[in-house]
């Protein structure tokens, strides 16, 4: 059965041995405290046929340029058997480097079915298995980015995306013309190649980013890899680079002694100086 072989990558993803995770309202608590501890407020935006999670500061400052951080895959898989029937993140990775971001204005926007209930409607588990990158998916980003854009009376996005959410941030840059950059932490950039890396079916009914590399070669990239990631592994992020027509703008960086979950979101403030220009 085609299920079975997500088994050891569903291990390694949710890091818990694979037993029972909290629960999703569990979940939602701890990124609400982590939000309430920082001064950040929820917001729920309707964005095409999906509602949408985010969080942003209560306080904000005058600024052209807003850095839009995209959740990762969250708990995709229950066990070896079933799809999760919630896929609200264990740990909501990309919330802490939003959170952890040193300046500028920042926002966190979480994946559609996370956070809000992935009993209603449209959700089902298909949006975070194989048609986690769907082009219902990637729409409804795209319009929750305007409307964050708006609040914060911004006209450039610099968008960060952690594992999966890269995978978004790459789809959104390419279809946007006011993306100025593009950050991936652990991101998953081919999920072909991913698929094809760990053994597991492909992602039917998924946008692929590999596609759509004439577009996207005009966007400033950073690829931020652990040296020691098994889920994304930097060889990856670098045959995607690799496939790019001359005079890309995307970059690989690996960093020694990080891998899929540490130590991003403890050292966010510094490697997010070493990145701007």
């Amino acid at each position: 059965m085609w299920l079975n072989r997500w088994v050891p990558l569903a291990c390694i993803i949710l890091l818990t041995a694979c037993v029972s995770p909290p629960t999703p309202t569990e979940r939602r608590a701890q990124a609400e405290a982590l939000a309430r501890e920082a001064e950040w407020q929820g917001l729920v935006l309707h964005a095409g046929i999906f509602r949408l999670q985010t969080y942003v500061p209560r306080r904000t400052n005058a600024n052209e340029a807003l850095t839009l951080y995209l959740e990762g895959d969250g708990l995709a898989w229950l066990n070896s058997h079933q799809p999760s029937l919630d896929p609200t993140p264990v740990d909501p990775l990309a919330l802490r480097l939003a959170l952890a971001q040193p300046n500028g204005n920042v926002a966190y926007l979480g994946r559609p079915c996370q956070y809000l209930g992935a009993t209603q409607k449209p959700c089902r588990p298909g949006y975070w298995t194989e048609q986690r990158f769907a082009e219902a998916v990637v729409a409804s980003l795209d319009q929750a980015s305007d409307t964050l854009k708006a609040r914060f009376g911004a006209r450039r996005l610099t968008l960060v995306g952690y594992s999966g959410g890269g995978t978004l941030a790459l789809l959104l840059a390419a279809r946007r013309d006011d993306v100025e950059r593009v950050i991936t932490v652990a991101g998953n950039l081919d999920h072909a190649a991913w698929t094809h890396l760990h053994r597991v079916s492909p992602l039917q009914g998924s946008l692929n980013p590999a596609k759509l590399r004439a577009s996207l070669a005009r966007v400033p990239q950073v690829h931020l890899l652990g040296e020691a990631d098994r889920v994304t592994p930097a060889t990856l992020a670098r045959d995607f680079v690799a496939g790019y027509p001359p005079a890309h703008r995307a970059r690989v960086e690996v960093i020694p002694g990080f891998d899929h979950h540490c130590c991003w979101a403890q050292e966010w403030p510094n490697l997010w100086r070493g990145i701007l220009p």
